[in-house]
Order: structure tokens, then C-alpha cells, then sequence
């Protein structure tokens, strides 16, 4: 075992000794939560920020044993001598952070050569663990793939298929895990990846991610049409789990699908309706007559088998909501319209 401070139980399941990890990217919507779920389960956590200091990250501070175990700190990820220090006297490494972006050329450098400097600072620190937070971008994308397939962790998207459509942030985290498992490999570090899908649910902090953007868009009618489509969503209270479940679990290794839900756009907006019928959801589509596209078959068996349980995505819709009204970015319909769903 390491000689860093470690998490041991006693048989009541009680944490006699706060073992000291590192989340980059906490203030995100996803890194917020991981630190949430590590704080809960008794961790020391170290989160790094681009500005520790900027109120944008003060719901970390107000987390529920943030003030005794949390610290914020600046970490540049092309900086890998700065890494080293941030990740110095850390156990583990949940290597969140991640540009996004399909018009920056520049995306791939930062994401590629900020998860080698991630990988080679933790073993130099001497970090026992790394979980790195891949996309499904880098799995499903594949216009090859057979309709009947089953997506799972060895699936990969069309690497040129992907650039050629302008979709650079596939293409980023699709290299960046490529480069996280060959670093891993060299220097002797465990690494696990987690990969999930487009992730909404309440958010901690007020800055939105895409996911919550496009529900908002539907929401609110702003989008007139949806698209035939289908995507796949996940919980981010799952996604938080996930991560620390299999970082928990010393035989976890390679890949984990999180996903919690395929379905089509029109199942994405009718669930909406159903839930909020006071708003005017995009109703919509704009294949009008055209065969609607079919969702396909995944497996999220894997993290299943490690106690994950996924929440419906009727439910994870409705928090969803309900979190943007109370946080004020979704004010209510100045005229009523029929009473909502209680769930």
C-alpha cells in the first residue's frame, strides 16, 4: 500500500483516516459533484480551478465538509512541474478538466498534452490512481456501425469520420484517452475511464454545461424544432458515483459506459411535456415525414456490477428542471397552464 495517508474502515464502516485526493476541474458541473461525493464518503479533497479564488466557485466552499477537507488550488495542465506540486501528498488523481470546444483548433494541444502532463505529474508525485473522465463522443460516433450493435467499452467513434464532420471534441477525447492509457502504461500507473453521455441533472454551480443548455432550449421553446436524433443521457449523480466507485475498487481497470438512457429527441420532448405542461415545449420536428432514426442498444453493465444504479431519466429530467427554476434560470410561465407532474 502507499505510504500517503489512507482510507481505512473499521467494521462499522467508519473512516478512520481521510485519504487525500485530487479532482481537476472541481468548479465544473461534473467535478462539482465528484468533489460532493467524495466530501460525503470522508475524503480529503483537493480541487484545482483556474481562479480558486473567483466566486464562480463558491458553491464548492459551501459543500457539506468542505470547510474541514476541502482546499482549492490553481492548476495550469500545460504546467507539469506546477501538477506535480498541486498532486504532491494525494493518493488519488480524478482527472476531470477538459476544454470544449468544435471550432478552437487549438482544443486538441490543451486536452492531449494537458492529460500527458497529467498522467507523468501524478506518477512523479507519486499518485497511486488516476480516473480520467473520457466522452461518449469517443465511442459512439461511428457511421459504420451496425444498427443491431450493442455499444460498449470496446467501441470506438471514426476517428476521421469525426474530423471530417467538424467535431473536434470528439476527436480531442478520443486522443486524450488514447494518450492517458499509453502514459499510464509507461510509468506504472493505475488508470480507470469513465465515459459518459450527454450529462444533465441538477446543477451545483451556476455556470450550465451544454447538456442543460439544449434541456432549457426545449423547455422554454426556444428551439422550434428537434431534431431526428437520438442521444444518450446520463445522470450527472450517477456520473459523480461512478467515478468514485471505481476508483474504490482496486480490480476496476480500462473503460466504464455511463450512460443511463437512448432515446429519441421526440421521447426527449414528450417526457418534457408530460412533466411540465405550463410551458411551451418544442413540439416539432424537423424531419417532418421522414422514418424517425432508431435508438440503439448499449450495455452499462460494467458499472453496474459495481452496485451503480441509474435513475430514470423521467426522474432526472424532472430535477433537472426544478433545480434551473430554484436557481433562477428558468423563470415559470406568466400565465398558469395545467397543474405539473409531482414525481
Amino acid at each position: 500500500m502507499s505510504s500517503h495517508s489512507e482510507t481505512r474502515s473499521n467494521s462499522n464502516g467508519e473512516r478512520q483516516q481521510q485519504q487525500q485526493v485530487c479532482v481537476t476541474g472541481a468548479g465544473g458541473f461534473i467535478g462539482s459533484w465528484v468533489v460532493k461525493e467524495l466530501l460525503i464518503r470522508g475524503y480529503r479533497v483537493r480541487g484545482t480551478a483556474r481562479e480558486p479564488a473567483d466566486h464562480k466557485n463558491a458553491h464548492l466552499l459551501a459543500l457539506e465538509g468542505a470547510k474541514e477537507r476541502l482546499s482549492l488550488c490553481r492548476a495550469d495542465l500545460l504546467d507539469r512541474d506546477n501538477l506535480i506540486a498541486v498532486f504532491s501528498g494525494c493518493h488519488g488523481v480524478f482527472h476531470i478538466a477538459s476544454p470544449i470546444s468544435n471550432t478552437d483548433p487549438d482544443l486538441m494541444v490543451v486536452a492531449v498534452e494537458g492529460t500527458k502532463n497529467v498522467i507523468n505529474a501524478a506518477a512523479d508525485a507519486g499518485v497511486q490512481r488516476v480516473v480520467f473522465t473520457s466522452s461518449y463522443g469517443a465511442v459512439h460516433m461511428d457511421p459504420n456501425r451496425s444498427s443491431d450493435a450493442v455499444l460498449q467499452e470496446s467501441c470506438w467513434s471514426d476517428y476521421e469520420f469525426c474530423k471530417q464532420t467538424g467535431n473536434l471534441y470528439c476527436c480531442s477525447k478520443m486522443m486524450a484517452e488514447i494518450t492517458a492509457k499509453e502514459e499510464a502504461a509507461k510509468r506504472g500507473l493505475e488508470l480507470v475511464v469513465v465515459v459518459p453521455s450527454v450529462t444533465i441533472g441538477p446543477a451545483l454551480q451556476q455556470k450550465l454545461n451544454l447538456g442543460i443548455t439544449h434541456i432549457i432550449r426545449y423547455v422554454t421553446g426556444a428551439k422550434k424544432t428537434y431534431p431526428n436524433a437520438v442521444a444518450a443521457y446520463v445522470d450527472v449523480r450517477e456520473v459523480a458515483r461512478a467515478h468514485v466507485l471505481v476508483y474504490e475498487r482496486p480490480d476496476a481497470r480500462g473503460r466504464y459506459l455511463c450512460i443511463g438512457a437512448v432515446v429519441h429527441r421526440a421521447d426527449l420532448v414528450k417526457l418534457l411535456g408530460d412533466l411540465f405542461p405550463e410551458y411551451q415545449i418544442t413540439a416539432k420536428c424537423e424531419d417532418d415525414g421522414k422514418p424517425m432514426a432508431r435508438p440503439y442498444r448499449f450495455s452499462n453493465q460494467r458499472l453496474r456490477d459495481l452496485g451503480l444504479e441509474f435513475t430514470p431519466l423521467r426522474q432526472t429530467l424532472y430535477d433537472t428542471v426544478v433545480s434551473l427554476e430554484q436557481q433562477g434560470h428558468l423563470l415559470l410561465p406568466a400565465v398558469p397552464g395545467p397543474e405539473r407532474a409531482r414525481l
